[in-house]
């Protein structure tokens, strides 16, 4: 932990800003600005709220949205919640309803256009802002951290605990600075980029730190890109990604629903400006990487550290570096149906995914449909999606022309939703089925039963959907 005489870390004073109270044992309370909810973990939440007689203790902090379990295809989604098929999800949706009638919690329903995957919406709305705690039962959280926020995830007893009472128990992490120098080649994406870290450090990597990205490559890089990172900052083992603020941060803010206006935004831009860390800050670890050697990604196993670039091969088992990972491996390969050493861009695909909190917005689109454009799916691919991250996403998308694009290419475009990402609604992978998937986990059974994740950027996956196998669309 840094002490009072050396600069601080953009962690450290988004801690110090919130820090309510710091005991001996090293726990401590914070406050938390923004409490986001969707109908996976909020149930119990309100039922233990509902039990104890308490109200939720600053309602306007809360805001909800459904995601997980709504479904993706416009005739289901027209009838509203009545419309979903499947018991399990209508139920979910329609508790989440009630509950934030029933609390008087802004929720942005299944039909509303501004409906989304939370961590797309919010956002989009300026509902996270720079310099604040987020939360949500969620551990894809972490995608707010490009706002420069301190965002996590959180189960739900702690859903619950931030309900009544606005603070959460939490123990001070360690500072982890990620460093990419340099300029990303053609063809190159923020998705390509934290595979790549991911690959470099494991999954494990960044365990019990905040983890901070920053160098020349996340200076240049979109807010849209930058989510993206943040969003994979859990799958390398950190609870916490960050980067500090800057001008496209503040442009990017600027003007949405949510946040602030006139005498109030300059207050909140003058703070805003303080919220990277100083140059003297010390970091626990430190991991420097240039991203002109960064290369389109493609993930071959079972866990997102399990990554080669396109040019690369599936790794035999003497490039293992322990009997852990030999044998992580050697069930890796017999559930992905791979052998050691053969070729990525012999792995042939059933199906196509474009969505997810990871690359669901407006620019993972454009960078699809600037593939797609006045080509055809191929013959061998049995199903290509594409679901927009939130409903002004798509009316967006289809405003530019993008919809017609990906549909006369043979793309199904669907309604906003977590959609393929983790087979908690209609879209789910068959067994021993191939997928190039934009989101963020390959484990097993991620996408569905048996089925067969293989982690890709928008551009990667619509390059592959066109060849029905994956190929280096830096050769588009």
């Amino acid at each position: 932990m840094a002490n009072s005489t050396t600069g601080k870390t953009l962690y450290d004073k988004l801690w110090q800003d919130h820090l309510v109270l710091q005991r001996d044992d090293g726990s401590s309370l914070i406050y938390i600005d923004r409490h986001l909810l969707h109908e996976v973990t909020s149930p119990q939440a309100f039922e233990g709220l509902e039990l104890a007689n308490r109200q939720p203790w600053r309602l306007s902090a809360n805001v909800a949205t459904p995601d997980h379990n709504v479904p993706t295809v416009s005739k289901e989604r027209s009838e509203g919640v009545s419309g979903i098929k499947d018991e399990t999800s209508r139920i979910q949706v329609k508790t989440l309803d009630e509950n934030c009638q029933k609390f008087n919690i802004t929720e942005f329903t299944i039909n509303d256009v501004r409906q989304g995957i939370v961590h797309v919406v919010s956002p989009e709305q300026g509902l996270v802002l720079p310099g604040m705690t987020v939360v949500c039962g969620d551990s894809h959280t972490a995608t707010h951290g490009a706002l420069g926020c301190l965002a996590h995830g959180i189960g739900t007893s702690e859903v619950e605990h931030v309900l009544a009472t606005q603070c959460l128990v939490q123990k001070k992490m360690k500072n982890m600075l990620i460093k990419v120098n340099g300029k990303l080649g053609a063809g190159v994406t923020p998705k390509d980029v934290v595979l790549a870290i991911i690959a470099k450090i494991g999954t494990a990597g960044g365990t019990g730190h905040a983890m901070e990205f920053g160098g020349q490559v996340f200076a240049d890089m979109s807010m849209e890109g930058r989510m993206t990172v943040c969003n994979m900052a859990i799958e390398a083992g950190a609870r916490v990604g960050m980067v500090a603020v800057d001008d496209t941060t503040i442009e990017y803010v600027k003007g949405r629903p949510y946040a602030p206006t006139g005498e109030n935004w300059d207050k909140a831009v003058a703070y805003w400006k303080t919220l990277h860390s100083d140059a003297d800050a010390v970091f626990d670890t430190v991991i420097e990487m240039d991203g002109s050697e960064i290369a389109p990604q493609v993930s071959w196993g079972t866990s997102p550290e399990m990554v080669v670039d396109i040019t690369q091969t599936v790794p035999t088992l003497d490039m293992a570096k322990d009997d852990v990972q030999k044998n992580a491996w050697t069930r890796a390969y017999e559930y992905m149906g791979l052998n050691a050493g053969q070729a990525i861009g012999d792995i042939k695909l059933d199906r196509i995914f474009i969505g997810s909190c990871t690359n669901s917005r407006i620019e993972d689109l454009r960078s699809a449909a600037d593939v797609i454009k006045g080509r055809k799916v191929a013959d061998t691919v049995k199903e290509a999606i594409v679901v927009a991250g939130s409903g002004l996403v798509k009316q967006q998308a289809e405003q530019e022309g993008l919809d017609k694009i990906f549909t006369d290419a043979g793309f199904e475009w669907r309604e906003p939703g977590c959609s393929m990402c983790l087979a908690m609604n209609a879209d789910k992978l068959q067994p021993k089925e191939h997928c190039a998937s934009t989101s963020n986990r390959n484990f097993e059974g991620r996408q569905g039963n048996g089925g067969r994740t293989h982690l890709v950027s928008p551009a990667m996956a619509a390059a592959a959907a066109i060849a029905g196998h994956f190929v280096d669309v830096r050769s588009f």
